[in-house]
């Protein structure tokens, strides 16, 4: 669009104010300078640099949006000088069974099985799983487990294709299969939830509807990972102070709001048990969202404890300690060994 570039948005201020330093040029650089710079050190020094500067300690990558080939959790543990653990996308492991099976006449009855045994696999080595059911059904699921005929039923609908090669799974009945299969599993689970590219339907996307299903899983015991939220932080924030297996974060909403997401996250924490907010970047694609999302979350955090601190709501041990849950702890708590 004439006019409008990346740069004239709050995430292209904060690019502008703190990226800049990392490549050696002042803040507030222009953007030809920068990009001047960004190209001659090359992108490999570029993620490196980013990388290290965010300060991580552990990774937790969802290795299942694959428009074109992504550095690999391992790669970028070398480039953080961190650890990294795979969070799996329920709907990528769904549809590589699915184009597996493809063609075989048997294939509707055999993809429950199948599925599952691919998921166990992957599970093996992974930190979590993650639902992107806001993006093809929206959270409006049902809260019951299919049973094994209507799983049937609709793989049978969606491998049924004139191709003969399944698309993008969006069926309600399989995305609760999948997120049940998982639960089954004991892994967190993750759910998008809000603010996302444009094939969001965001009206679908509020946390609120997946109260039901909510309170079906927390038998299981199971924690389930609200991300992102925005502009639903607060919905999210009643969810996890009255579940107990609920969890939120900021994710993508805090590089996206730039200066604003110091509102965003004292928004976030109104409800919100400190014991159950984590930090994420929800970096990808470029490493400066990495290192954004790390500034701008300490900062905002930052904000928040220091106004408690300067009216006398909380003490100094209160905020260092609220500050080292959201930064680690919490993370270390849910996620276990396999987030290091």
């Amino acid at each position: 669009v004439p006019g409008v570039t990346m740069f004239g948005t709050q995430l292209g201020l904060a690019l502008r104010r703190w990226c800049p330093p990392v490549l050696g040029l002042d803040a507030h650089a222009g953007p030809d300078e920068y990009l001047a710079a960004r190209a001659g050190l090359g992108h490999e020094e570029v993620s490196r640099r980013f990388l290290r500067a965010a300060g991580l300690d552990v990774l937790c990558v969802d290795t299942g949006f694959e428009p074109e080939p992504l550095t690999s959790p391992a790669e970028l543990a070398t480039l953080a000088g961190a650890e990294a653990r795979e969070v799996v996308r329920l709907e990528q492991v769904a549809e590589a069974v699915g184009h597996r099976l493809a063609g075989d006449p048997g294939a509707a009855a055999g993809f429950a099985p199948a599925f599952q045994a691919e998921l166990a696999a992957r599970a093996e080595q992974a930190a979590a799983f993650k639902s992107v059911a806001a993006y093809r059904v929206g959270l409006d699921l049902a809260p019951a487990r299919p049973t094994e005929t209507e799983v049937a039923v609709a793989a049978a609908h969606w491998l049924d294709t004139p191709g003969g090669v399944p698309g993008r799974l969006a069926d309600p009945v399989l995305h609760r299969f999948l997120i049940w299969s998982g639960t089954d599993l004991g892994l967190p689970i993750q759910f998008h939830v809000g603010y996302g590219d444009r094939d969001v339907d965001l009206h679908r996307c509020n946390p609120l509807l997946l109260t039901g299903l909510l309170r079906a899983i927390e038998p299981a015991g199971v924690p389930v990972m609200l991300l992102h939220n925005y502009p639903f932080h607060r919905e999210a924030g009643y969810l996890a102070q009255v579940f107990p297996h609920v969890y939120v974060d900021a994710g993508l909403a805090t590089h996206n709001l730039g200066r604003g997401s110091a509102r965003l996250i004292a928004e976030t924490l109104e409800l919100t048990p400190f014991g159950k907010f984590l930090y994420s970047s929800d970096g990808f694609g470029l490493p400066e969202l990495h290192y954004l999302g790390a500034v701008l979350f300490r900062r905002g955090l930052s904000e928040f404890l220091r106004a408690g601190l300067e009216d006398g709501s909380w003490t100094r041990a209160d905020a260092e300690q609220i500050a080292r849950q959201a930064g680690q702890e919490n993370a270390r708590r849910v996620y276990g060994k396999r987030a290091g």
